[in-house]
């Protein structure tokens, strides 16, 4: 099932005007503004499963948290935005089937599977109260953040710190590295899988950052195998941004590389990512012989 047909992003031309306009005010940042046209990507084509490959600092996880807010599907954790990023929205346009997205499509991210993993730990583990304290100080400390923060002695010291940790981190994360929870592999990747089986339901488009966070290889091939019957027998669209070498390899993905100009598409074995594991394997291959 194909919900979501096409995405465009603006072009440098497209997007000259505005930038000419908000660099006058001493932003020193546009984002999201360059992320896809630095790419010299402007349309996406979308198949039943789509899926973002790029290295780090490519922008696949800018460009599917901008696709979740112009489509105006559900999203369960904030994230890091900016000034302009509604400005930029409104230069973007999309493609959707006659009825358009259907309710109940959502976009789900590492944040929303971490946060389902803490709370179940938190209820064991007794850390409510410090959980929740973390929460608040995040809170204030974004809501009193300005910019101008002045550092005059050691008495800022921890404030600074504090500072530089919330804009540094999404919420989920900042309670993540404060809390201090020594979550289990087993128990984390089993509460991981189980968000997905419980929130990825049937007729709907679902966006999945990252989806093999926390999922050692055989709980991947799980997901996988689940993902690829949530399409064929629930009419689901799936548009992921991975690495993981199984999810590239799903059933009939379409993948786009990010890492080269202009952005195409390419065949999950084409990637250079996937030729480093190639290489890597293929050089230790005595070691797995029987």
């Amino acid at each position: 099932m194909i919900y979501l047909k096409s995405f465009t992003f603006p072009t440098e031309e497209q997007e000259s005007p505005m930038l000419d306009n908000v660099m006058t005010k001493w932003h020193n940042t546009v984002y999201p503004f360059k992320i896809a046209s630095g790419g010299l990507l402007q349309t996406l084509k979308f198949a039943p499963v789509t899926i973002l490959y790029g290295s780090n600092g490519s922008g696949k996880t800018t460009l599917l948290n901008v696709m979740a807010q112009k489509l105006g599907v559900e999203r369960a954790t904030p994230f890091n935005t900016s000034t302009f990023f509604d400005d930029y929205l409104g230069l973007c346009t999309y493609e959707a089937r006659g009825d358009g997205i259907p309710l109940g499509s959502r976009i789900i991210t590492s944040d929303d599977v971490f946060d389902f993993v803490l709370n179940r730990r938190i209820v064991n583990s007794g850390i409510d109260d410090r959980r929740e304290q973390l929460i608040a100080e995040y809170l204030e400390l974004k809501e009193q953040d300005n910019g101008r923060f002045r550092y005059h002695g050691d008495d800022d010291l921890q404030k600074l710190a504090k500072l530089v940790a919330m804009r540094n981190n999404t919420l989920s994360m900042y309670v993540k590295k404060n809390v201090g929870l020594n979550i289990r592999e087993k128990s984390n990747g089993e509460s991981a899988i189980r968000y997905f089986f419980d929130n990825i339901t049937e007729n709907a488009l679902y966006l999945l950052d990252e989806p093999e966070n926390s999922l050692a290889p055989l709980r991947q091939q799980e997901l996988v195998q689940y993902l690829e019957e949530a399409v064929r027998f629930y009419n689901c669209q799936f548009i992921i941004v991975s690495h993981s070498p199984f999810v590239l390899a799903m059933s009939e993905a379409k993948v786009y590389d990010l890492d080269i100009r202009p952005v195409e598409v390419k065949r999950w074995h084409e990637l250079e990512g996937i030729k480093v594991y190639y290489e890597f394997f293929r050089k230790l291959a005595d070691k797995f012989e029987a």
